[in-house]
Order: C-alpha cells, then sequence, then structure tokens
C-alpha cells in the first residue's frame, strides 16, 4: 500500500474500483427495472396476463431476499471478490437464461435464478467498498455508486426499450448479459482480492455468525431503519407512472421525458450529495434529505392536474431529496457492523431491502383504488404512510448514528 498517499483523495486504483462497483450496481438495478416496461410485449408475446407477469416480476424480489439470507452466513469466510465474482456469474447465466425464455414457466425459472445470484452482488458490492475506503472516503463512493439507479432509468431503459422494439423482448436481456460478460472479465482482471477480515478470527459455524448479525442490538436498529426508508420508496415507485398520466393528465407519450431530466438531476447531484455528506456530516445531510423528501412527497401525492415542466421539476426535488437521505444512509451504515461482519450484515440488509420493498407494494396496493374516472383515489394517504415511515426512520438513524465509533483514518490503496 502507499502509506505516503492522502486519506482524503482518491488513487487511480481506487477510482477504477469505484467505477467497477458502480457498474455493476447499474447491471443488476437495470434488470431488475428492465422487467416493468417491457410488460406490455411481454404479456402478448407469452400469452399470460398481469397475475402471471407480477408473478414473474416478484419473484426476483423474494428469491433475491431469501438468497440473501441464507448466504448471509457465508460471506465473510472469503475472499470478498471471488464472492462477487461467483454470484455475478450465476448473475449474468440468468440475465442470458431470461434472453432465451421462450414460455412463461422458463421464464419464472430464470427470474427465480437471476434474483437468487444478483439479489447478494449489491450487499458484496457495500461491503467491498466499506473494506477498501476510510470513512472520511465514504459518502463519496456511495453517491457514486448509488448514481447507478439514476443511470439506468437514463441510459438502462430507454435503451431497453428501443431494441425490444426493433427486434423483440429477448433482446434487451441477450445484450444486457453481453454487456454484463464484459464488466465481470474486467473485474476479474483488475480487482485486487479483498482479504484482509480473513485474517481475523472467524466463528467456527455459519450458522451462528448469521445468529449473531440478527441479533446484534445495534444492527436490529440499523435493519428496521432500512427496511422503514426501503417501504417509503416502493409504495410510490409502482403507481407513479398511472398517476401522472390518470390524475395529473400527463400524456404517455411524456413520461420518458419526465424519467429523462429526473434521472440526469439524479447522476448530477449524487456525487454532489457524497462530498456534502463527508465534508459536512453524514447525518447533517440526512437530515436536509429527510426534510426535502418530506415536503416534496407532500407535494407531489396532492397535485391536480399540471404542466410538463412543473412536474418535471417537482419530480426531481423529490428525487435528489430521496438520494440526499439514501447516500448519507448508506455511508453511515458502512460504519455499523464489525469488520468479519460486514459481509453477513450487509446481505442480510439487502434481503431486507426486497422483502420490504415487495411488501410496501402489497400495501401501497390496498391503499389505492381505481375511481369510476380512471384516477388513482387515496393517492394521497400513500404519501402520508411515507411521510410517517420517513420519521420513524429518522428517529431511528438518530438513536443509531449516537452509537457508533468515531471514524478512524484508513491509509488509501496503492495506485
Amino acid at each position: 500500500m502507499n502509506q505516503a498517499s492522502l486519506p482524503g483523495k482518491f488513487t487511480s486504483y481506487q477510482k477504477l474500483v469505484v467505477g467497477m462497483l458502480a457498474f455493476l450496481q447499474f447491471a443488476v438495478i437495470l434488470d431488475f427495472m428492465l422487467m416493468s416496461p417491457l410488460g406490455a410485449i411481454i404479456m402478448p408475446a407469452l400469452n399470460i396476463g398481469p397475475k402471471q407477469f407480477g408473478l414473474v416480476v416478484s419473484a426476483y424480489a423474494f428469491s433475491a431476499g431469501i438468497s440473501g439470507l441464507l448466504t448471509a452466513g457465508f460471506a465473510d469466510r472469503f475472499d470478498r471478490k471471488k464472492i462477487l465474482l461467483f454470484f455475478y456469474a450465476g448473475f449474468v447465466l440468468g440475465t442470458l437464461w431470461c434472453g432465451l425464455a421462450q414460455t412463461f414457466e422458463t421464464l419464472l425459472l430464470a427470474r427465480i435464478v437471476t434474483g437468487v445470484f444478483g439479489g447478494v452482488i449489491g450487499s458484496v458490492v457495500l461491503a467491498i467498498a466499506t473494506d477498501l475506503f476510510p470513512p472520511q472516503m465514504r459518502g463519496r463512493v456511495m453517491g457514486v455508486i448509488q448514481t447507478a439507479f439514476a443511470a439506468s432509468q437514463v441510459l438502462g431503459i430507454p435503451a431497453g426499450l428501443y431494441l425490444s422494439n426493433n427486434w423483440d423482448w429477448h433482446m434487451p436481456f441477450l445484450a444486457m448479459a453481453g454487456l454484463g460478460l464484459v464488466g465481470g472479465l474486467v473485474v476479474a482482471w483488475r480487482m485486487q482480492p479483498v482479504a484482509d477480515h480473513l485474517a481475523i478470527p472467524q466463528e467456527h459455524s455459519p450458522w451462528m455468525h448469521l445468529f449473531h448479525t440478527l441479533t446484534e442490538s445495534r444492527y436490529l436498529l440499523a435493519f428496521a431503519t432500512t427496511a422503514l426508508l426501503t417501504t417509503g420508496g416502493f409504495m410510490l415507485m409502482p403507481f407513479a407512472s398511472a398517476f401522472v398520466v390518470n390524475n395529473l393528465g400527463i400524456g404517455l407519450h411524456s413520461l420518458p421525458t419526465v424519467y429523462l431530466i429526473t434521472g440526469v438531476c439524479t447522476i448530477f447531484c449524487g456525487p454532489l450529495i457524497g462530498k456534502a455528506a463527508d465534508a459536512y456530516g453524514k447525518f447533517r445531510v440526512f437530515t436536509l434529505g429527510t426534510v426535502i423528501s418530506i415536503i416534496m412527497v407532500l407535494i407531489y401525492t396532492h397535485l391536480g392536474p399540471i404542466s410538463l415542466p412543473l412536474l418535471v421539476l417537482v419530480n426531481a426535488l423529490m428525487f435528489v431529496g430521496i438520494f440526499s437521505r439514501m447516500i448519507p444512509f448508506q455511508a453511515l451504515m458502512s460504519s455499523v457492523p464489525a469488520v468479519t461482519q460486514r459481509g453477513s450484515f450487509n446481505a442480510i440488509s439487502a434481503s431486507i431491502q426486497q422483502l420490504s420493498g415487495g411488501i410496501a407494494s402489497v400495501v401501497a396496493g390496498h391503499i389505492v383504488t381505481l375511481g369510476v374516472t380512471g384516477k388513482l383515489e387515496h393517492f394521497e394517504v400513500v404519501g402520508y404512510v411515507v411521510v410517517g415511515t420517513s420519521v420513524v426512520a429518522f428517529a431511528l438513524l438518530w438513536l443509531l448514528q449516537r452509537r457508533l465509533p468515531a471514524p478512524a483514518a484508513k491509509p488509501a490503496l496503492a495506485t
């Protein structure tokens, strides 16, 4: 290692690592998000209805959640690079299988396999980021990694729709499998082993390792906060398009403009939010993000007919507020687990995100109803629930961050 490197500056290798981790996160998020916009093409192609398509979409989330819990006990027992490549290889093969599926049954199995492997990748990415970067740099790292969500909106979804419209729905998955393979080869070639945690004595039983991670009081507080923050986002997302078209009077052809501008704003603001979290304090930035999110969610869920420019402004500000919570939150979470429990902690946290997101969508579906005029009713109630979960999550994180140890500087990686 280069001991002379300044802890506040990224080395060339660190920049490469951040880029690779962000790409892996982008691939996993895009794979998950692609299914919904492709639904209008897949359902008639496979002659299936909304109920069966909903099963295909949810199969990924639930298999990913279960997979994360089952692998959590083993997540800290191997070189994190090897674990990452193992699950990423399975994810790429699962995506390829999706691109080759010709029936509902084969597509359902392919989504389950993709979820089993893809659901673990995000937790390994966060564990690697925590292992390789000191707390003083993690805000910037998480800022870049979290922009993968926005990049999937701006780059991935339009590209996927273009490929499916010009060929068929298989092509986006085949293209993503090919691109994912290239990214995996780069990681295998350039990423150094991430195995410093193996020098510390491990628990003999992986199941006891899982049990101790699940029962640590500080971790339980973190898991509860994760569940609440995830719940808020997943309650709004499933109905956003229908609300914009049916309630706000925005044409279906204008939706790409809304998502494109929102995504560009998020990509631009994400790294800036990360820098602010490192410079001014992660909990302070989280507090500001919570305030912005609450205000914008209340405004958004109470909107009536509106012009496109004003909707774009409201939507962009709401997402900036959401990311101003999630980026410093992820940076704070990186300091919660012990070195020997980072893999299992992140795996459980990722599982909780998947499962709580699925539950949140079901709950929102029971709140929102379709009125006789075609408009969504009680959508503002969803906004109140999201605000409530945001307030409770803020209180839990305030308690949690008071228990965290003071960050200690860590030498930067070799160039």
